[in-house]
């Protein structure tokens, strides 16, 4: 009850401040929606010119690319860190944060809120129904149970991960770099991960795996035979990194002397 009522307020405050000036917040999100449907241009351009991508079709990638979104864009809102290293080592900042009474990590998420880019989840949905009425695939009664599972599996995988490279700034004053490379590296998780080589799948798979962030999760519904029972492991592996990640966050913090001279 302590965090929800924190999170309330944050967003509150959130509000507040990015309501002042509203059309600054309603530009951030059409720029988030422009974004989001450049790569969307990008796909059905590629179909103008081909049938088929491997063994999938436009509405199948279609649909991968809308579920890709859901995750990216619940976790985009709620984990924004991209400045951690300037803002909160090289500044000091973190001490700040250090001094209060909640968990360091919900208040550094809490305090880089973006709740203008739910609107990427919900277009990712939106794409989602579109390419399941093309598609004629059934509907079982757990089919939205299983979703919200798979769903908090991915956001899970990216926590993790970004969580554990952005832990590395206790352990080097200098920006490491490597987070603009993951965002890169993310986006090969909106497209089937068996048109890509063995070397870039496997890495994608177990190493870094953005593959159960788009791809493996809408498997399941859209090729259950094949890919039902793997596309289940989304929650385990999110679960094993976000554990990983928490435990280099914690080790780190204790490393952390403060931003004095």
């Amino acid at each position: 009850m302590f965090y929800a009522g924190l999170l309330l307020d944050y967003l509150k405050n959130y509000m507040k401040t990015r309501l002042t000036y509203r059309s600054d917040f309603w530009i951030e999100v059409l720029s988030d929606l422009l974004f989001n449907g450049l790569n969307l241009f990008f796909i059905l351009v590629v179909f103008q010119h081909t049938q088929q991508i491997g063994e999938w079709n436009e509405h199948q990638i279609l649909f991968v690319y809308g579920y890709f979104m859901v995750p990216y864009g619940i976790f985009i809102t709620f984990f924004n860190l991209w400045g951690f290293t300037e803002r909160y080592i090289v500044k000091g900042e973190l001490d700040r944060i250090l001094t209060r009474p909640a968990y360091n990590l919900v208040q550094l998420v809490l305090e880089n809120m973006a709740p203008s880019s739910m609107f990427s989840a919900l277009t990712g949905l939106a794409i989602m129904a579109y390419s399941w009425t093309h598609l004629g695939l059934g509907l079982s009664w757990y089919d939205p149970f299983v979703f919200v599972l798979l769903v908090a599996g991915s956001i899970m995988i990216y926590g993790g991960v970004y969580i554990f490279f952005t832990a590395l700034s206790f352990f080097s004053d200098s920006p490491t770099g490597i987070l603009p490379l993951l965002w890169n590296l993310q986006n090969y998780g909106r497209y089937p991960m068996t048109i890509y080589n063995k070397l870039l799948g496997f890495l994608l798979t177990w190493l870094l795996p953005f593959g159960f962030v788009g791809f493996y999760p809408a498997a399941f519904f859209l090729d259950r035979e094949h890919w039902g029972r793997f596309a289940l492991l989304t929650p385990l592996v999110g679960l094993v990194f976000l554990v990983f990640a928490l435990a280099v966050w914690n080790y780190g913090i204790k490393r952390y002397r403060g931003a004095g001279s």
